[in-house]
């Protein structure tokens, strides 16, 4: 199965939250697609599709595929802590999502690319290898000859997002994950404990 690149809207309207960020289509039309979006007759999901809705939402958010959303799942498990967060956490961690996150991409799907296409250095050399996973006290950095690429400049002149568990020097395009994020440091409106719910059956 390959990442999902169709249209936003119709996922987010699937979950009924929009998970891409700010979206005028979904604000018009917030409920599921389809001629029965709307119906207030809609049939209710059972505990298991809840629960499998959770999990296709988390992996839609931060474009992982279901092997890999598998397989962290069962790293999370095995480590201390609730697992739900520790998989947030571990997720989080991902290099895609931290170019996301210091703002050197506008969305995940973009900071996927940068990264594919050898534009990010963790610790001083390339990676590009987007479910990476960045230990704390990890320098993430533009690539030197990729600073003046127009969608980084934009990317970073529009950054408004910080977050108390990452460090960003705008002027050496330079960030550091400097501890692990808390629950509550993460955004995103994900229910984590249907998701273990799922997989402990």
């Amino acid at each position: 199965m390959a990442r999902y690149i169709g249209p936003k809207t119709k996922i987010a309207r699937k979950f009924k939250d929009p998970i891409y960020g700010p979206d005028k289509y979904f604000e018009k039309k917030n409920y599921g697609p389809g001629m029965h979006g709307n119906s207030k007759r809609r049939k209710k999901l059972s505990e298991y599709g809840t629960q499998l809705q959770e999990k296709q939402k988390a992996k839609y958010t931060y474009g992982i595929l279901e092997k890999q959303f598998k397989n962290t799942f069962h790293k999370a498990s095995r480590k201390k802590g609730i697992t739900g967060e520790v998989l947030l956490q571990i997720i989080e961690s991902r290099l895609d999502n931290l170019v996301f996150r210091l703002g050197i991409a506008p969305s995940r799907n973009g900071a996927r690319q940068l990264v594919s296409h050898r534009h990010i250095t963790v610790n001083g050399s390339v990676v590009n290898v987007p479910s990476y996973e960045v230990k704390i006290g990890d320098v993430i950095a533009v690539r030197e000859k990729s600073k003046s690429l127009e969608v980084i400049q934009e990317a970073v002149s529009a950054k408004r997002n910080t977050y108390s568990w990452l460090e960003w020097d705008s002027t050496l395009l330079t960030g550091k994950m400097t501890s692990l994020p808390a629950r509550e440091d993460i955004p995103e409106n994900i229910k984590e404990q249907l998701i273990v719910e799922l997989y402990s059956k």
